[in-house]
Order: C-alpha cells, then structure tokens, then sequence
C-alpha cells in the first residue's frame, strides 16, 4: 500500500489542475464556444479549417481569462454565497496569484491569436474580431465585474459580453458587422436580462448578503415583474429577426415563435399566480431550454 508521502504530490498535481480548469468556468466556456461556432457556420462565406480552429482557440483563451480574472477578483464575495463558496479560491485550495497570473496569461495570447491566427497557411479571424474579443474582456473584468456591488445596471453592462463571442463568430467569417451578425448578437443579449432577473428572484437574500445589487434588490419585486414582462415581449421580437432578415428559414420562425409563445405564457401564468420565488426558478430553468433550442435551430437552418 502507498504511503502517504507516495501519493500526495500525485494528488496535488490532480486538485491543481482541476481547480485551473474550474477557474476558467467550463460550462460557459463551452456555450460561449457553441454561440461563436454558431455565428460563423450562420454568416455568409464556407469558412476554413483554419478560421475554424483560430476562432475556438481564441474564443476559449477570452472566456478562460475573463472567467478566471472574475474569479481572482471575487473570490471574497465567492466566501458569502452558497454557490459559490466551493471554488478554488474561496477554499483556498489554490493561491490568488497563480489564478491572477493564468488569467493574464490567457489574456496575452487570445487577442493576438483572434486577430493574427495560428496557423501558417492563413485562417485569421482579423483585427475586428479581436477588437470585439478585447471589449467583451475588458467589458466583463473591468466593468460587470466591480458593477456587480453598484449598481444592478451591471445586468446590461454583462449582457454584453455573454453575446459577444456570436458577434465575434460572424466577424470571422465576414470581416464587418452587419444587421445579420447584430440580429444572432440581439437574440442572444436580449436574452440574458430575463433570465439573469429570475435567478435574482429567488436568490435575493443570497445575492444581499453578498453585497451584489439586483433590480429587486435596488426596486423590489414589482419592478422585477416589469422588467421581465417588457424584456420577454422584446426577446420574443427580437427572435423574429434572423428569419426577416433572411439568416434563417420557415423552420427557424416556427420553432421561435413557439418557443416565445410558451415562454410568455409561462411568465403570463406566474405573473396571474403570484409570481413567487417558485415561479421565478421555473422560468429561469425554462429561459435555458429556451434558448439552446432556439439557437440551434437558427444554426441547423440557416446552414441549409
């Protein structure tokens, strides 16, 4: 049997490396690679291997260091909430210097790889794409990030970010922003204000206790309600842009516009019920079958 002195530096390397995977948030690395294949398999154009593998290369680099830069600067405000207390740096399992330095490091190499690529034969997504890809880590380390204990303005301010990298995947193939790559970034910015506004429904007193501003924190719940309703509407309507605008076909508008109407019936229902913390938690598990249903369906369709 191993002694202990035989094992631990063993297991060491395993929890370090699994905490540095955990710090650039694979979950929403992998949707936000997901949204910038979409945005380039729906732009005009048959794309290259090489822009192919650039644009996932670099996407991952920005989110990894935007995530993992996130992490490093709450990880005291990780310590208060219950979600968030495990992570690597709230349990001290990692020191905040390795994850600051792996988080600039990420930084460093993802805008030069967007706008130079990485492969000899060509394949670069161009100086759009990484000006994109600088905004959206400037927007969310230096911006949602600190907003986050302001203002519940930072819910916008975040949007951003979290739509980008579909933008950034229509750039790469086009070179311009246009109203088709501006229709897939909508769908995807409109989306999150819902949704982030029911997750801070029913996690309100957590959300406070860690000092994070919310709209029903700030406003309370009526304006929360308000908020949801006006920005379900848009969402919908918004959703109905990529068929107008010819990105997509019939079967795209047909699942949208069932999609929309299940999900304003659910927020019509609740709102008619009450529209208590149970209510709030259902929509917000409906807003994330929402949405990959609907943009996949963009994407499958619009590659006919």
């Amino acid at each position: 049997m191993p002694s202990v002195i035989d094992v631990a530096p063993e297991l060491s390397v395993r929890g370090s490396l699994a905490d540095l995977i955990a710090l650039v948030k694979p979950r929403i690395m992998v949707m936000a690679l997901l949204t910038a294949a979409g945005g380039l398999s729906l732009a005009p154009g048959a794309p290259s291997f090489e822009l192919w593998l650039t644009l996932m290369v670099g996407t991952a680099l920005l989110v990894g260091a935007a995530n993992t830069l996130n992490m490093y600067l709450e990880r005291d405000v990780d310590c208060l909430m219950a979600r968030t207390r495990n992570r690597p740096l709230p349990r001290r399992r990692l020191a905040p210097q390795a994850a600051l330095t792996f988080g600039v490091v990420q930084a460093v190499l993802a805008v030069p790889v967007l706008t130079f690529g990485i492969s000899p034969a060509g394949g670069f997504a161009g100086p759009l794409t990484g000006m994109l890809g600088v905004i959206a880590l400037i927007s969310y380390v230096m911006l949602y990030t600190p907003l986050k204990q302001r203002t519940w303005i930072a819910t916008w301010v975040g949007a951003l970010p979290g739509a980008m990298p579909a933008l950034m995947g229509w750039t790469a193939a086009t070179g311009r922003i246009d109203a088709g790559g501006l229709a897939v970034f909508a769908l995807l910015f409109i989306w999150q204000i819902p949704h982030f506004h029911a997750i801070a429904l029913f996690r309100h007193r957590e959300y406070a206790r860690a000092g994070l501003k919310t709209l029903v924190g700030e406003h309370g719940e009526a304006a929360a309600h308000r908020e949801i309703v006006v920005y379900s509407i848009v969402q919908v309507a918004v959703s109905i842009a990529p068929w107008a605008l010819g990105v997509a076909g019939r079967a795209y508008l047909v699942v949208a516009v069932v999609m929309g109407a299940a999900f304003l019936y659910a927020v019509a229902r609740g709102l008619a019920r009450g529209a208590g913390p149970a209510w709030a938690k259902r929509l917000f598990l409906l807003s994330i079958v929402y949405l990959p249903v609907v943009f996949t369906t963009l994407c499958l369709d619009g590659l006919r």
